[in-house]
């Protein structure tokens, strides 16, 4: 009997031990076995005390009063699918009739208590089906990426989502981006991760780096072009502009609208053309957009004017000629003058940091998902790389990518440098790579002569 207490203490002190320690390794051997007895065994009671049932139908009503029966209990959605993962578990539910999506969603912080897990989303499958999504464990606190995450052309993973799940960045769904956030909020590490995953893809990354290049000119040996201040940043998006008219006098000459051309096969844009006429995607990166909008001249002025309207000509006609925008910046408003609001809309991802200020938040998701304002000026400062994250659907939710020094980026660049396109239009800006130092030997110093 006393090899069973000592083994019983032994198992409890071990999954104490690794909760505190590992909560992802106590989650895969006691977590979901506990999480699952809990979840099951509680549904139908969690359920009616949410409020998410319904009475039962007036033909089983009937029944039981002409059969001297006791009266149906109310009735909770189908579990349609339970599956355990390596952070939570995931319930899909059919709702009742009567029933509506928005009150699951609004029930959810409920659920998270009652079931005892960390966290709980909802989102709608389709008409009828709304999926759960429970973590056992907070997945934010320590950021592990899948070692599978999925990755295909200009989709690549570049943080965790609160649920769990792998947040995609994903360019051809949605083509452009804005990124916020006040210094040591996580806003450089978020790029550095996302230059890093492109870095193995078939893609030319060009970049702006205003604060003289140094976030970006560490990983010049896969950028194709780079500028460090506003005049060098004019010319090359004038540059990229000629691009992109070059691209789409290709596209119009192998558009393939004859007669005899099938309506599928007919060419819009570049991922319409034929493999061997494709021209490579461009990714444009902008590092603090602010210093592009701020003059003190009027010559200044007039390069602002210049850069603005080219930045809002590639957003609006860029993503056909495979020409996509990650645009960053501290703050990002109507106070860096004309033609910013214009651009921003064009912006259709929207990510932010920690911010300063409500204003910041509003400037980011005030038009598309007000009620990620007040989610983004909650974020600690003790949490950097958290973010809310939204796009113009009004979907929001938080994510955190996983630490990448500087180090770690310029190894995954200079691994993919033979990937680097060149681009003619562009060659004017492409980065001088400097050859590695010859160390010089420093004699060492004699001690004087004695008399």
């Amino acid at each position: 009997m006393r090899w069973l207490i000592a083994a019983v203490v032994l198992v409890a002190v071990l999954a104490g031990l690794l909760r505190w320690r590992r909560p992802a390794w106590y989650w895969l051997s006691f977590g979901v076995t506990l999480a699952t007895c809990r979840v099951l065994g509680r549904y139908r009671a969690v359920m009616d005390a949410c409020g998410l049932t319904v009475p039962p139908p007036r033909w089983r009503l009937a029944i039981a009063r002409m059969a001297n029966r006791p009266v149906p209990e109310p009735r909770a959605p189908r579990i349609l699918r339970f599956r355990p993962t390596r952070t939570g578990l995931v319930l899909r539910l059919g709702l009742r009739p009567g029933q509506d999506a928005f009150d699951v969603a609004a029930s959810c912080d409920r659920l998270r208590h009652s079931f005892g897990m960390f966290g709980v989303t909802s989102r709608e499958i389709r008409s009828g089906v709304v999926e759960l999504r429970m973590t056992g464990y907070d997945v934010l606190r320590r950021v592990q990426m899948p070692v599978r995450a999925e990755r295909s052309t200009m989709r690549v993973p570049v943080a965790l989502r609160e649920d769990g799940d792998v947040h995609y960045r994903d360019y051809r769904t949605t083509p452009h981006a804005l990124t916020i956030g006040a210094t040591k909020s996580g806003k450089s590490v978020y790029q550095r991760n996302l230059v890093a995953e492109l870095a193995a893809q078939e893609v030319a990354l060009v970049g702006i780096d205003c604060k003289q290049g140094v976030e970006l000119f560490p990983l010049a040996r896969r950028f194709s072009a780079l500028a460090d201040n506003p005049d060098s940043a004019a010319d090359l998006l004038d540059a990229l502009i000629a691009h992109m008219e070059d691209v789409y006098q290709l596209i119009r000459a192998e558009q393939r609208i004859t007669a005899d051309t099938p309506d599928a096969d007919i060419a819009a844009d570049i991922w319409d053309l034929p493999d061997h006429l494709r021209p490579v995607p461009v990714v444009l990166l902008v590092d603090e957009v602010a210093e592009l909008a701020l003059f003190a001249t009027k010559d200044e002025e007039k390069r602002r004017d210049r850069i603005i309207t080219a930045l809002a000509r590639l957003a609006q006609l860029g993503r056909a000629a495979g020409i996509y925008l990650e645009i960053c910046g501290q703050r990002f408003g109507s106070e860096l003058g004309k033609g910013i609001t214009m651009l921003r809309a064009q912006l259709s991802v929207r990510t932010a940091h920690r911010v300063n200020d409500e204003t910041s938040a509003n400037m980011a998701f005030g038009d598309i998902a007000p009620d990620a304002v007040l989610a983004t000026v909650q974020i600690p400062v003790s949490a950097p790389g958290l973010a809310i994250t939204g796009d113009a659907s009004g979907g929001w939710s938080r994510i955190r990518s996983p630490h990448t020094s500087l180090r770690a980026a310029v190894d995954a660049c200079n691994k993919h440098a033979h990937l680097t396109p060149e681009l003619p239009a562009l060659d004017a800006f492409r980065p001088v790579l400097a050859s590695p130092a010859v160390p010089v030997a420093i004699p060492a110093p004699t001690a004087p002569a004695t008399p």
